[in-house]
């Protein structure tokens, strides 16, 4: 009783009164305008479908109704603070437990407002790979996946497809990559990787927006590499598939990172995709429970954010399903220590910090399969480190892999070293988590 009563206190003391205070807000940062607006049409909808699937099939997370709010930031960093400044406090006393950025302009620009602020900033797929050090990030969660992780896996399914890792030792693998601050995150556990398995590390970036890659893709044919680990964005994805197959290299053989793994950079490739492999923390398709429980639920009877229903199942809706997921996990798990009402953003801290799922947990909430177990800890900010494989088949996406994991172990010390840097560059200590 006492434990309780110290819970409702805390929440009291950190929620502003109002008509909604026995409800949850899960603010979207969306961009329904600028360049990417395509893609994110579909992960809006999958975040706002399942989040009024919780509400009306489930009648909220344990008996508390979620409410939502979307802000434009049209994927700049500019506005992406302003949506946070904006949701931060709440809305209508309905308190934030965590804030999703949904882009990595404002992920990098809110870093220090969200650790300032005890507001834990979730990035899934993206963000600062350094953040997985929770020592040093106590309020930063670059969950699920991070760029390292992928690298990792990468070349584990390459090994595995070659027949193991002695394999590996003289071949030849070439990262075809947006020159940018993303597209350099793998620069470090490639060449780690490389001196590990002793395959030769070929580095080819592309300027933004990389439109143009004929330069890229005749040093290609000159360095005839066994494998391209494609790692682009945008439309420099199709035009990297495109001239590929033009200068003879196979599609089967390249294999593209997270954002570089939906229909839209496919589609637009035409014949040239047919055989592309890619990488993802949640694959398409529709084969997965919860697609049922959504199709039964929210798209026969008219409730679906998704305007084009054929887009039911994408990439990009599936990583909405995913985002929202956690959202709901993250109130769930604090529920379970703070009680069955609206969780605050320190509590959704503590929350992610011993956040799990696993097979039980996600049969129950039907993602089986769609995203994969996870355990994190104060010490581990991302807590799962795998991938699986789809190829494109010219019309669809097919997983042909279950869950590729990365080699989190030999990735560490890398990422402690930069987090270490970071540390002391701002004259921050690092947390003691040994006895948390």
């Amino acid at each position: 009783m006492a434990a309780a009563l110290l819970a409702t206190a805390a929440f009291a003391a950190d929620t502003a009164p109002g008509p909604d205070s026995d409800k949850q807000f899960f603010p979207i940062a969306s961009y329904r305008v600028g360049a990417y607006a395509a893609s994110g049409v579909s992960i809006w909808a999958g975040m706002i479908d399942y989040y009024r699937y919780i509400n009306e099939v489930e009648g909220g997370i344990n008996g508390v109704p979620i409410v939502w709010q979307e802000c434009e930031t049209e994927w700049t960093a500019e506005k992406g603070i302003e949506c946070y400044e904006r949701a931060k406090n709440g809305l209508n006393g309905a308190p934030v437990a965590a804030y999703f950025p949904n882009g990595a302009p404002a992920a990098y620009a809110l870093s220090d407002r969200a650790a300032a602020d005890k507001i834990p900033l979730v990035t899934l797929a993206y963000g600062r790979t350094e953040a997985t050090d929770g020592r040093v990030f106590p309020f930063n969660f670059p969950v699920v996946v991070t760029f390292y992780s992928e690298a990792s896996a990468l070349v584990n399914y390459i090994a595995e497809r070659e027949g193991g890792f002695d394999k590996l030792k003289g071949k030849k693998i070439a990262t075809v990559y947006h020159d940018s601050a993303y597209g350099r995150e793998t620069l470090d556990p490639l060449a780690l990787l490389a001196e590990k398995y002793g395959f030769e590390n070929i580095q080819i970036p592309v300027p933004d927006p990389g439109s143009e890659q004929n330069s890229q893709w005749r040093q290609v044919r000159e360095e005839k590499p066994d494998w391209i680990f494609l790692r682009t964005w945008g439309v420099s994805t199709p035009v990297a598939i495109k001239t590929a197959q033009r200068f003879g290299f196979p599609a089967d053989h390249i294999v593209g990172d997270v954002w570089a793994s939906s229909e839209d950079d496919v589609i637009p490739a035409g014949e040239a995709a047919k055989g592309y492999l890619a990488l993802t923390p949640y694959p398409a398709g529709t084969d997965f429970e919860i697609h049922k429980r959504l199709k039964e639920n929210i798209l026969d009877k008219g409730k679906s954010d998704l305007r084009d229903p054929k887009l039911f199942g994408s990439v990009y809706y599936n990583s909405g399903l995913t985002n929202a997921l956690l959202n709901v996990e993250i109130v769930r798990q604090a529920q379970a220590k703070f009680g069955n009402r609206p969780i605050t953003g320190e509590e959704g801290q503590w929350a992610l910090e011993h956040l799990k799922l696993d097979d039980v947990a996600l049969a129950k909430a039907g993602f089986l399969g769609l995203t994969q177990n996870l355990a994190l800890s104060p010490a581990d900010h991302e807590g799962g480190g795998a991938v699986r494989v789809q190829q494109w088949d010219g019309a669809k996406w097919n997983l042909i892999s279950d869950w590729v994991q990365a080699d989190r172990q030999t990735l560490r010390p890398l990422i402690d070293a930069k987090s270490a840097a970071y540390a002391k560059e701002n004259n921050i200590t690092p947390r003691d988590v040994a006895s948390q």
